[in-house]
């Protein structure tokens, strides 16, 4: 930090400098006329004959590079991903104006009035009649701007990461185009987008530790939600056939290139569906995002390319016979057996069992996208049960590159039913599972007034983004990543010292 330091009083010295010409160094607002990627959208094309007569500009940015000349010079500026050089003339600008272009360095940020023409390389470029001065930099930007590639550093100074990176840009613009697609996908179907608490008095929806707070007025604790899916079948019982949330959700787990505590997920109910209606809205969904977002249903993931266009189908017990990875390949009544499940599993129940067989022989093997189908009734304890096979539950996860991408199932809206399902929950909560469910009274008394066969799903964003922006770490798409705090930085006690 030493060196950073003496920089701060070398830029708040040339600050000063420029104020004493006429220039504040935090400037106010400037009205341009183009962005720097529409000029390059309506002019990159055009000919030195066809910018005349005289296509005026005004364009800001952040400088770039800069090459000083003697009497004139270039620079490039930077705005929103896009570059473009602007060239000043010592007698084509005021006296103060070309002091001020001396005195410019990397990082800054400024404003130019002209217009545009050809050089003789040919490159595009705006001849400025007027500078104005906008924001000055006071720490340095990375070498050549492309030299922050130490991951902590990348991850905790994100503002830096995305002015010297295009490609960590290029990641954000895609997740938000996934959104996008994915909201009005839904709202052609006629969803409607919801909001449903973050903090919750019980918290529930899933298997995870939640993080609490204390509500002081009221004098109760609460949690940030694990999911909102109770809340969202309460609309569903209430009349709103199709609702819709993209919410935060907070879970007290590890980090991990999968994990983050606090993530973003699609979560949608349909009413008077089931699952294997949400497995063809899910194939659909998935396809057309694929397509709007990065412009194809197949796309390169880590070395595998991975196809949108159509999902394979297993159930649970399928998919550990089909990737069934030893000697003697299992049938369909050995995955049945409980004494077979027993002999790979060290788990409690045949159903436990089976999924921990999944999970470690299966699940990593997945690689194109992929529905698994019918889950043992253990392992979801909101999941309406199979009528041939009450052991079951109609259930599916979508895993794609060996990740869990969606989770879904027919909604259980027996009341009763569900009431023994949270009172087995309390019994693992007894027994020291603290990621079980509680008993949420209220959700039993909403559906005690009846809710539509119904079908619910989630997908993660966090974790499709991966995938379709080829990042190995679900850090890479998330604008701002839980990180371990840093030591002190003592730059405020520095900035106050330059101040006296």
């Amino acid at each position: 930090m030493s060196l950073e330091f003496d920089l701060l009083a070398q830029r708040l010295e040339k600050g000063r400098q420029i104020r004493a010409l006429g220039f504040e160094p935090y400037g106010r607002r400037f009205d341009f006329t183009h962005t720097l990627g529409e000029i390059r959208r309506r002019f990159g094309a055009s000919s030195a004959e066809h910018l005349q007569p005289r296509v005026e500009v005004r364009v800001c940015g952040r400088v770039h590079t800069i090459r000083h000349m003697g009497r004139a010079g270039f620079a490039h500026l930077l705005q929103e991903g896009e570059r473009l050089q602007i060239y000043v003339r010592v007698d084509a600008v005021a006296e103060r104006d070309f002091k001020l272009f001396q005195m410019l360095e990397p990082g800054d940020i400024i404003g130019a009035e002209g217009y545009l023409f050809r050089t003789r390389t040919g490159e595009l470029t705006v001849h400025v009649e007027r500078l104005e001065f906008l924001a000055k930099t006071l720490l340095s930007m990375p070498e050549k701007w492309h030299g922050l590639e130490d991951i902590e550093t990348r991850y905790r100074q994100r503002y830096l990461d995305l002015i010297a990176n295009p490609d960590v840009r290029a990641v954000f613009i895609t997740r938000s185009r996934i959104i996008a697609s994915l909201r009005r996908q839904l709202e052609q179907r006629g969803f409607l987008e919801v909001e449903t608490p973050m903090m919750q008095p019980l918290y529930g929806g899933a298997a995870a530790r939640p993080f609490m707070t204390r509500h002081n007025a009221l004098g109760i604790d609460l949690y940030l939600r694990i999911a909102p899916e109770l809340y969202l079948k309460r609309l569903i019982v209430g009349g709103f056939d199709r609702v819709y949330e993209i919410n935060r959700n907070f879970r007290n787990e590890g980090i991990s290139t999968q994990h983050n505590p606090e993530f973003t997920m699609l979560e949608f109910y349909q009413a008077y569906t089931d699952y294997r209606g949400l497995m063809d809205l899910s194939e659909e969904l998935l396809r057309q995002v694929a397509l709007e977002a990065v412009g194809s249903t197949e796309v390169n993931y880590q070395g595998h390319r991975l196809d949108f266009s159509r999902l394979a189908r297993y159930s649970m017990r399928e998919a550990v016979i089909e990737f069934w990875q030893g000697p003697e390949r299992p049938a369909l009544d050995d995955v049945r057996d409980p004494g077979w499940l027993s002999r790979h599993s060290v788990k409690a129940t045949p159903g436990e069992a089976l999924v921990d067989i999944f999970e470690r022989v299966v699940e990593p093997q997945l690689l194109q996208p992929t529905i698994i189908y019918d889950f043992p009734v253990e392992t979801s304890p909101l999941a309406r049960s199979k009528e041939d096979d009450p052991g079951f539950v109609e259930r599916f996860e979508i895993i794609a590159a060996g990740m869990e991408i969606a989770n879904a199932y027919s909604e259980l809206n027996d009341p009763q039913e569900q009431r023994r399902r949270f009172d087995a929950q309390l019994r693992l909560r007894a027994s020291g599972d603290e990621e079980a469910h509680q008993m949420d009274e209220d959700f039993l008394r909403a559906l005690c007034y009846g809710m539509p066969p119904t079908g619910g799903e989630g997908i993660g964003i966090d974790r499709l983004t991966m995938l379709l922006t080829n990042s190995a770490s679900i850090r890479e798409v998330i604008l701002f990543p839980l990180l371990r705090p840093e030591g002190p930085l003592g730059l405020a006690d520095r900035l106050r010292e330059l101040d006296r």
